[in-house]
């Protein structure tokens, strides 16, 4: 009894959830129709029926066979699909409506709220389905207990399509495109539709997988498809040539979407292709295009809901920052803050559309102006609005914009004072990404155990299935006499085909985890590097403001600034351009010439003829190097040192980058150590071996690194480089 109660309270969040798709401008006159498809003779509900009212709205029927749909009396509700002759419906009350399909007038009017029991396998799909977008390992959960809940009974091709849909559709959702396009491709093994091509093209494209999904669509666009699908299509194929680089055809397929959207008077769509048509326009550098599309989208918006408004003033509103149009996007935000006014803050804390987000974003168009004095308030504003919603990434960059405004307009109390709550806002960033870290990482293991478990799920009924046959076949063998040996070999060849299949599965399975293993431990290297960086420049920095005066230490606060925002920028990038390298090198090592003047001078020489954005390097790979060289070699220098940095092309896919410096040398260096420095070991360069050591193994020795004497006498250090392209 309470699972049957269970199950009517998920089918009636699903009929619910289904009436929030259809389009809301309805005549005065209009309600809401109600309904269930069933079969005839087994009563079970029938999943993605088509249900329209003629000329009118249109929806499909959920995984429990329930529909919702905006209605007059006296309509005609027609339900389609290919399994069954279609069914018409005179509309003359409100009451909700069973179709029951397989026979001519099946339409039966009810009062009543009682169903007959379901299916266990279609109770849990509803309730995955329920739960998708709120918690995605209950979702997952749930459908791969669907799977399970026939114990000695293998589910059929439709239930398996179902359950892999729904996986899929979760996977989405949740941002994991790779396994919503695994779960997709298993579905469309079990029984194809057009509507599961349409979510595997569309998977392909979040994955980044474009030539995939164009060929995809384009084999769509030849069939015969419906009014919404053909929308999907051809709203795919333009995301797809948008992200390739194909404005032209981007924008033509956009506006085939929008031409349906018209006839069909779905308004939100309209809205959020104009948008979308605008953004291919911004790519294409025709700002004059774009801002027209840009303003039509905000007028076609009006009539939406004040969330929708929001979002699409907040793209207007980035597209103008982009282009230096400050006034223009400070209105919009100004006009965004107050349809975020309206209602009550929901929004995820990574949304655009938080108010502390939009007065950042407002400050900085002020500051774009240089003006400050307009700025400050809204930087106040962020930081309150931040720090009350625990928004430490938004907090963070508030701050030290407040600091470095302070800094421009000469109140150098405050913007001392600003800064150094920047930096405990900072400290605690760290530790909130290292949770984030170990949270992810959790919920890949989790995640991960669900689709093995899965997959042995498969592979237990295919092998218990193999089982039965076999058995059969000695049956048959036992009362035949001829064939024995044929049949035997084939089922001892089956066994080990898939025997074979599952060991490579496994073998699969841990080559990914490792690679994931790899990843994750690379992150650590990261953010333990950081810190240490940071602590050592901090010493550089007090050091330096005690020895010298007001002035001067002003100046090196800011180019530290601007070194820590480098810094900062580069932290979550696992690989960044060697130009953003070079520049970050540039400032350390002025810095710390800044500081150490008498000690030794510098050359950075970058060849000409290297194109440094085409290769990529692990952010602070080079700055330790260069750290060691000041810190154990120039320093201890009776004479004044010399410092060369050079970057050399070796050919068209290799860069060769020296550090060598004149200092007293390795081996000089550790006599001088203390006992108790002897005994700690380096953290900076032991983490530079590990990430080395790790990405060499990733990326097939994409790094070699050679550290030796620069000079006969054992003087001096020469820390070669081999940077490769690929």
């Amino acid at each position: 009894m309470k699972l049957k109660t269970t199950f009517f309270l998920i089918v009636a969040f699903c009929t619910c959830f289904s009436s929030l798709g259809q389009d809301r401008s309805v005549h005065k006159q209009s309600f809401t129709l109600k309904g269930k498809v069933i079969e005839e003779t087994s009563a079970n509900p029938i999943f993605k029926v088509n249900v329209e009212i003629e000329g009118g709205d249109y929806t499909t029927t959920s995984i429990g066979g329930s529909f919702a749909i905006n209605a007059k009396l006296g309509d005609e509700l027609v339900v389609r699909s290919d399994n069954f002759k279609t069914v018409y419906y005179s509309i003359k009350s409100k009451d909700f409506v069973i179709v029951r399909v397989g026979r001519p007038n099946a339409v039966k009017p009810i009062t009543s709220s009682k169903f007959s029991s379901q299916d266990i396998f279609i109770a849990f799909l509803d309730s995955a389905k329920s739960v998708l977008k709120k918690d995605a390992e209950k979702s997952i959960e749930f459908s791969t207990t669907a799977l399970e809940s026939s114990p000695g009974k293998t589910p059929t091709l439709l239930q398996k399509s179902m359950a892999f849909e729904t996986l899929g559709d979760a996977y989405s959702y949740w941002d994991m495109p790779d396994l919503a396009v695994e779960n997709y491709k298993r579905s469309i093994v079990n029984q194809y539709s057009t509507n599961l091509d349409i979510k595997l093209a569309s998977a392909y494209v979040k994955n980044k997988n474009y030539q995939e999904a164009i060929s995809l669509f384009i084999k769509l666009s030849g069939k015969e498809l419906k009014g919404i699908q053909k929308l999907y299509v051809y709203e795919g194929l333009g995301d797809a040539f948008k992200a390739t680089g194909g404005t032209k055809k981007s924008i033509l397929n956009y506006e085939k979407a929008i031409d349906i959207a018209t006839r069909q008077e779905m308004r939100e769509y309209i809205t959020t292709l104009t948008v979308k048509i605008g953004d291919a326009y911004s790519r294409e550098g025709n700002k004059k295009a774009a801002e027209t599309y840009y303003d039509s989208s905000i007028d076609l918006s009006k009539n939406e809901s004040p969330k929708r408004v929001a979002e699409v003033k907040n793209t207007a509103a980035d597209f103008y920052n982009s282009n230096g149009d400050f006034e223009k996007e400070i209105e919009l935000r100004e006009q965004t803050l107050e349809e975020i006014n309206t209602r009550p803050n929901e929004e995820d804390i990574s949304s655009p559309l938080t108010p502390q987000r939009q007065n950042y974003k407002i400050a900085n168009a002020f500051i774009g102006q240089e003006k400050y004095k307009e700025a400050i308030p809204y930087l106040e504003k962020s930081i309150k609005e931040a720090d009350e919603n625990e928004d430490l990434y938004v907090e963070k960059d508030a701050r030290r914009k407040l600091s470095e405004v302070y800094r421009d307009i000469g109140k150098f109390d405050k913007a001392a004072e600003g800064y150094e709550r920047y930096v405990e806002v900072v400290d605690e960033l760290y530790i909130k990404k290292e949770q984030e870290i170990s949270q992810a990482a959790r919920l890949a293991m989790i995640i991960a155990a669900k689709q093995n478990r899965i997959a042995g799920l498969e592979n237990e009924r295919e092998l218990n299935e193999s089982r039965y046959k076999l058995a059969f076949e000695n049956q048959e063998l036992i009362e035949q006499n001829n064939g024995i040996q044929k049949w035997i070999i084939g089922s001892l060849i089956l066994i080990a085909l898939l025997l074979l299949f599952t060991a490579y599965s496994q073998f699969k399975n841990v080559k990914q985890q490792k690679r994931a293993n790899n990843l994750l431990a690379l992150k650590s290297l990261r953010t333990q590097m950081n810190p240490h960086f940071i602590f050592n420049a901090l010493n550089s920095v007090n050091s330096f403001i005690a020895s010298n005066d007001e002035r001067a230490a002003n100046k090196y606060l800011s180019e530290f600034s601007q070194l820590m925002r480098s810094v900062l920028e580069n932290s979550d990038e696992d690989f960044i351009p060697l130009t953003k390298e070079v520049a970050l090198l540039e400032i350390y090592t002025k810095l710390e010439h800044s500081r150490f003047k008498d000690k030794f001078s510098y050359e950075i020489n970058v060849d000409k003829g290297i194109a440094l954005n085409e290769f990529v390097i692990p952010p602070m790979l080079l700055q330790p190097y260069v750290e060691n060289a000041v810190w154990h070699g120039l320093r201890y220098k009776e004479t004044k040192g010399l410092l060369i940095i050079d970057f050399k092309k070796i050919d068209s896919s290799i860069v060769k980058i020296t550090i060598e410096d004149n200092g007293i040398g390795r081996k000089k260096s550790t006599e001088l150590k203390t006992e108790n420095q002897k005994k700690q070991k380096s953290k900076g360069m032991g983490n530079i071996k590990k990430r080395i050591s790790i990405l060499n193994e990733m990326y097939k020795d994409k790094i070699d690194v050679i550290v030796s004497d620069a000079l006969e006498n054992e003087e001096g250090t020469r820390v070669i480089l081999m940077i490769k392209k690929d």
